[in-house]
């Protein structure tokens, strides 16, 4: 398994993509600590794990509460050993569906505010604690907001492009002492969509969208005709946390399906 008998911590690991992750890292070996504000869904994710056979513990953690991320870590640090894998998985409170002269500048800043705290203070409470073994690995998530010029999206994009230049100087700082900081750059995820039926943002084609609609027109923008899965997304963040990705570090990893090509 490539993750046996390593220790991860997922943020936001009662959601659809830090499950998935969670489920993912479980499967390989690694014994998992989600953390998270929902204690239903940590429950429920933590209980799938079990059923199939992993090690899976939870607590209720505000990762924007700088004394309650950096007790966590030390917490389950001083439980299991140490830390090995670190992946944030937060949302950031996203406002879409107004154009940005009509978007109050709260809406705005709320995401790029909060995904620069929770993915600062979440990483920095985790470095601390792999330092002192001089070995760990850092990821969180981005999307094509980042790269795609799309109106309506708010501060999504300036946020997710935050994520990516916050990892980098981790990346450089962390790097000397063995950490590596990785992120996942992947396409809208329609398995984690909160389905309401109602109606979505225009976002640029001139009238607004229902759900299917949404789904086709992002899966039109790919090359591989298909949007990035929350399979992908665990696999991918399974490989990248293990010793076969040991070369890889300040970086993203393209799963956008062609999207946004590599430069």
């Amino acid at each position: 398994m490539l993750l046996e008998n390593k220790i991860a911590v997922v943020y936001g690991g009662g959601g659809a993509i830090g499950g998935a992750v969670a489920r993912a890292f479980a499967r390989e070996g690694a014994r998992v600590f989600l953390a998270g504000r929902s204690e239903a869904g940590l429950e429920r994710v933590a209980a799938e794990i079990a059923h199939a056979g992993g090690k899976a513990e939870t607590a209720v953690v505000d990762a924007f509460n700088e004394g309650a991320v950096d007790a966590h870590a030390a917490l389950v640090a001083e439980q299991a050993g140490g830390i090995d894998i670190s992946f944030n998985a937060i949302s950031h409170g996203d406002v879409h569906g107004a154009l940005l002269l009509e978007m109050p500048y709260e809406d705005f800043a709320r995401p790029v505010g909060n995904a620069l705290r929770a993915n600062f203070l979440t990483t920095r409470a985790a470095a601390r604690e792999m330092v002192r073994r001089g070995r760990g690995v850092i990821m969180g998530i981005t999307a094509t907001t980042a790269r795609h010029s799309i109106p309506e999206v708010g501060g999504t994009g300036v946020a997710f492009d935050a994520i990516e230049s916050l990892y980098r100087q981790w990346a450089a700082e962390l790097g000397p002492m063995g950490i590596r900081v990785v992120w996942l750059h992947t396409t809208g995820i329609p398995e984690a969509f909160e389905v309401t039926g109602a109606p979505q943002p225009a976002y640029g084609t001139g009238r607004p969208m229902s759900e299917a609609e949404l789904v086709a027109w992002l899966t039109n923008r790919t090359t591989l005709g298909r949007l990035t899965t929350l399979a992908d997304v665990g696999a991918m963040a399974a490989f990248v946390a293990s010793d076969l990705a040991g070369a890889m570090t300040g970086t993203g990893v393209n799963l956008t399906a062609g999207s946004v090509p590599t430069r």
